[in-house]
């Protein structure tokens, strides 16, 4: 399984599910865009590697790097 915050720079990817069922955190994300079947194109982290910046349905998303290990990918 790969999540979200192990994809590399420029890689664009597929949301397949958004785990953590039943918190607030999920709802946050999906209300995000982050649903599946989205792409999603990793286009920079912070000098530090977290947060990450994400392009998800044509606008710039800023994530935890804790948040987007939720999300898989392929």
């Amino acid at each position: 399984m790969s999540t979200l915050d192990n994809i590399k720079v420029g890689q664009t990817v597929e949301v397949v599910k958004v785990h953590g069922e039943g918190s607030s955190l999920r709802r946050r994300l999906l209300d995000m865009g982050i649903t599946p079947n989205t792409k999603v194109t990793f286009v920079r982290s912070a000098p530090l590697g977290d947060p990450i910046e994400l392009n998800v349905r044509g606008y710039s998303l800023t994530l935890r790097k804790s948040d987007a290990a939720l999300v898989e990918v392929m």
